[in-house]
């Protein structure tokens, strides 16, 4: 193009949406709109008007003022200094936006994702003469977490390595230069709606360890899994996310706060950099990006936020890491597709959302995955939770069936849970894991051979308990026989002790796999032991008010779990027997 070809003028303002004219771009070119030059994506064209939108607030922008085409797609910038950042949703990092212009941000700020003045120590794992291609490791950094490894960008031709340079290096200076004249860089550039390359795609055969009871035991997900999280306001979404990101035993965190409430998103910048990470005992930051894009930011940097995160997840996956990627939420995702839609006088679909938005939903998603990297290294992953906020908690809206026909798991969040103050509130009669059954095998080699058995008794007993209870709500819990009231005490200890889990107590927040067995093992121990008591002549009321029976909860809290279930195993065979003499 020439420089007169790729600048218009505006026609047209309607909120985030600047219609501009005499442009010639390319779909999802980025332009600079007005006179203050305020970042801008071209989402639309029709003839000679490109539809433009604009990520910060247009207020003053007036048709007429100039609108310069940059010719490339809107891109992230990745490379060592990423880990411990906090950007908005444009990847623009937000300590450096406060530095420049305050706790308000100017518009038409900009400021670089990875500082690139700072020097990293390049420690080559290629030397000249060798071959490299795309995706392979040609050195490494050591940063706060570990080792960055340096890769070959995805769209570098193969070549043979004819100069390296070690040592202090800044992320733009070249590390690596290929006979071809290729000169690598530690910084890439991707564009963020554009999938990043794998060699391969893996099966979800291993469990992301999230440390949640009802989520390791119940409802499992793999590594590179997709779950959804559905939830009324105040139902715990925001916290289960929160606990999935400082827990589960995912290598890298990337946190989207998309649309979310100012003071949520503060209680997650505020908590990260002092959390202690309990993998490593450092700060749970130093593994982290936070993306915060909340709900008083440019409507439509919100609709990009998304892909800003899960574009970061595939470089970090790319390195042959686990990454877990939590978006909360994608109803507010959504809801900025809407507004936008509408000023594109688009046709709206269900409840005024774009008719595109199941297939918006399913590309997003589908970018989780656990690959093969391109340098043929360890499996790396991405796995996606995504937080949904059907308004009212009414399940059948578009955003959360949509979500529902491309995730494999499905966290239901209740109300009434909440209220009762259960927490995690998820409810085991909405919820399912579609991974379950390949994850089995897992449980059975690591932790125990029953796992399976232990988890389907535990379902049905819950499934027999939802029977019951409409019994209970018409005649009575006393007018059951005794084999089904001693059922439903059985069934509300399973929820009480072990399905139920406190996200602020310092032992019980976390529940390794092997705990959780333990607990359930010693609920169904004391059922079975129950069970035999009643046949043998045992009152219900004298089995259900032994002291056992309570301080199975001491194992939720318990550091020495294994020692206290011995202990309380002595002394349920003891009350047993006792119950059975009288």
């Amino acid at each position: 193009m020439t420089n007169n070809e790729s600048q218009g003028e505006i026609y047209k303002v309607t909120g985030p949406v600047v219609i501009a004219t005499d442009m010639n771009p390319q779909m999802y070119d980025v332009v600079s709109v007005g006179k203050e030059e305020l970042m801008g994506e071209v989402i639309q064209i029709e003839g000679e008007k490109s539809y433009i939108q604009v990520y910060e607030d247009t207020t003053g922008v007036k048709p007429g003022e100039p609108v310069k085409n940059t010719e490339q797609p809107l891109s992230v910038e990745l490379g060592p200094g990423l880990l411990g950042s906090i950007y908005d949703g444009l990847q623009r990092p937000l300590p450096q936006l406060e530095e420049q212009s305050g706790s308000f941000i100017a518009r038409g700020e900009e400021a670089p994702g990875i500082d690139l003045d700072e020097e990293h120590d390049f420690k080559p794992t290629v030397e000249e003469g060798d071959e490299v291609s795309q995706g392979d490791v040609i050195g490494k950094v050591e940063v706060d977490y570990g080792t960055h490894k340096v890769l070959v960008p995805p769209n570098v031709e193969e070549g043979e390595v004819a100069e390296v340079n070690s040592g202090n290096h800044t992320v733009t200076e070249t590390v690596v230069t290929l006979e071809n004249g290729e000169e690598i860089q530690m910084r890439q550039e991707w564009p963020i709606r554009e999938a990043r390359p794998a060699a391969e795609e893996k099966r979800p055969e291993v469990p992301l360890i999230t440390g949640q009871r009802v989520l390791d035991g119940m409802f499992p997900i793999a590594k590179g899994g997709t779950a959804a999280i559905p939830g009324p306001f105040g139902s715990g979404k925001t916290v289960t996310q929160q606990s999935l990101a400082k827990f589960s035993d995912a290598d890298i965190i990337v946190y989207i706060g998309c649309g979310e409430r100012g003071n949520e998103m503060t209680e997650v910048l505020e908590e990260f950099p002092e959390l202690e990470d309990p993998q490593t005992g450092d700060k749970i930051i130093n593994r982290t990006v936070l993306i915060a894009n909340t709900s008083n930011m440019p409507v439509a940097a919100r609709e990009a936020s998304i892909y800003t995160g899960v574009t970061i997840a595939e470089y970090f996956r790319d390195m042959g890491l686990d990454v877990a990627l939590m978006a909360d939420s994608t109803s507010r995702w959504a809801e900025a597709m809407r507004e936008v839609s509408a000023r594109l006088e688009e046709m709206p679909g269900e409840r005024g959302y774009p008719a595109y938005l199941a297939s918006r939903l399913a590309e997003f998603y589908e970018r989780a995955g656990r690959v093969e990297p391109l340098s043929n290294q360890d499996p790396g992953s991405v796995s996606i939770v995504g937080a949904v906020s059907p308004p009212g908690g009414d399940f059948s809206e578009p955003v959360t069936q949509n979500t529902l026909r491309v995730v494999k798991n499905f966290w239901a969040l209740d109300s009434d849970l909440a209220e009762k103050r259960h927490f995690p509130s998820i409810n085991w009669d909405d919820s399912y894991s579609g991974y379950s059954d390949k994850l089995a095998e897992y449980f059975q080699e690591e932790v125990e051979d029953d796992w399976p058995q232990k988890i389907q008794r535990a379902r049905d007993l819950l499934q027999k308990d939802g029977d019951l209870q409409e019994t209970v709500q018409l005649v009575g819990k006393d007018a059951l026989p005794d084999r089904e009231r001693l059922t439903l005490e059985i069934a509300t200890m399973v929820k009480e002790f072990f399905l139920q889990q406190n996200a602020f107590h310092p032992v019980d927040q976390y529940s390794s796999p092997e705990k959780t067995y333990h607990i359930l093992d010693l609920i169904l121990e004391w059922g079975d032991s129950a069970y035999e008591a009643l046949e043998d002549g045992a009152v219900v009321q004298d089995i259900v008010t032994l002291s056992s029976k309570n301080r199975i909860s001491e194992m939720q809290t318990s550091e020495e779990y294994l020692e206290l279930k011995q202990e309380l195993q002595k002394q349920m065979q003891d009350e047993f027997e006792e119950v059975v003499e009288e």
